[in-house]
């Protein structure tokens, strides 16, 4: 990707960039290059320097009443940011998108999106800083949000979605001008109640696959009297079966669900995470175990917040002194409490809270680094 499309690699240079400006240790998922890729970052890290505001935006395709943990991680790395900027975050649920996409009612597709933000919030959103809607409702409540909408439209030729997106001759007409209003987050005038009529930059934190959205939305910004949006690019947490796949929120078998009890998660480990381990205990102890294909491992590089006992289990794996039930074991035990806490969480999010989190007002922020 990083050839193909010319973003940019997230390099050591950038991280001690970063480390300088905000006196903080970049995130894990940064350190261990979850986040890989990116564009225009060094620009946010400018207007931190320059002490010029910025915000943050990142959505969500409601699919399913309940998110798995691969959902989660562009919301704790997003979460982490907020925190350490101190700027306000718009999110995205884009209910329309999966009306379109998928087999269901207009009322579905807005509810699962409802659903949705409970898990988002129970990330812990500051709800004075962060602003969460859902296309369906906020279109209706914002005339600027549309306006640009149509704006972006007026930018975009079919044949340029086309290229894009590979839309055909059948696709419906719904599809070709949805990528709009996933680009329309990214001027801030589509969010008077906080900006009013202010230009002022965004930085898109999200999954790989979302770039192609935001490479058409950074060529028709400047175009708009916009900056072009800065992205940070994460990867996909593969799904339990091995790492060339993809968790599924229609698949209960491929992903670790926020909704999965301990014995569930212990039982989902131990019975699907594909191992990098040897065939039999006497070869795992002479070969070692591969830690690149072993999903265990895999899942604790997003999960396991200490550096120097990841690169022990590394360590202890790859020379075959730690065997695979025992590192599925520390998974198990780095997932139960994390997905236990943000169930609890949840369990406290009321309906009027996704309300208020929800309904356009202004926002409260500082924009200058956390002091350390």
């Amino acid at each position: 990707l990083i050839k193909r499309f010319g973003s940019s690699k997230i390099d050591q240079e950038l991280l001690d960039r970063w480390k300088r400006i905000t006196s903080k240790e970049p995130h894990h998922l940064l350190r261990r290059g979850i986040f890989f890729s990116h564009r225009d970052v060094h620009n946010i890290l400018t207007y931190v320097e320059q002490k010029k505001p910025f915000y943050l935006y990142t959505g969500r395709g409601p699919s399913s009443d309940s998110m798995h943990v691969g959902h989660l991680v562009p919301f704790i790395f997003t979460k982490w940011i907020q925190d350490l900027f101190d700027v306000p975050l718009v999110i995205q649920l884009t209910d329309d998108e999966k009306f379109l996409w998928k087999d269901l009612t207009v009322e579905q597709a807005n509810k699962m999106a409802i659903s949705n933000a409970k898990d988002i919030i129970a990330c812990g959103f500051d709800i004075k800083k962060t602003f969460i809607f859902s296309d369906f409702n906020y279109i209706g409540q914002c005339p600027e949000f549309y306006k640009n909408i149509v704006r972006i439209q007026k930018c975009v030729t079919f044949n340029q979605v086309k290229g894009i997106f590979g839309f055909g001759d059948s696709d419906v007409i719904g599809k070709i001008s949805f990528p709009a209003i996933q680009a329309a987050p990214a001027l801030s005038t589509s969010f008077p109640q906080i900006f009013g009529t202010k230009k002022i930059p965004c930085l898109i934190p999200c999954a790989i696959d979302q770039d192609p959205y935001f490479r058409m939305t950074r060529d028709v910004a400047p175009r708009l009297g916009y900056s072009k949006p800065a992205l940070l690019h994460s990867t996909f947490i593969p799904a339990l079966q091995g790492a060339n796949t993809k968790m599924s929120g229609s698949d209960e078998n491929t992903a670790i669900f926020l909704t999965d009890s301990p014995k569930q998660i212990k039982t989902k480990v131990n019975k699907y995470a594909f191992s990098g381990g040897q065939a039999s205990i006497e070869e795992h102890r002479k070969l070692g175990g591969d830690c690149r294909v072993d999903i265990s491992y895999q899942y604790l590089r997003f999960f396991l917040e200490d550096d120097e006992r990841l690169k022990e289990i590394e360590k202890e794996y790859s020379s075959g002194n730690l065997l695979t039930g025992e590192l599925k074991k520390i998974l198990i035990e780095t997932l139960q409490p994390i997905i236990a806490e943000h169930q609890v969480r949840k369990s406290a999010v009321t309906d009027e809270m996704v309300a208020e989190f929800m309904k356009p007002r202004p926002l409260e922020f500082s924009c200058t680094p956390a002091s350390s």
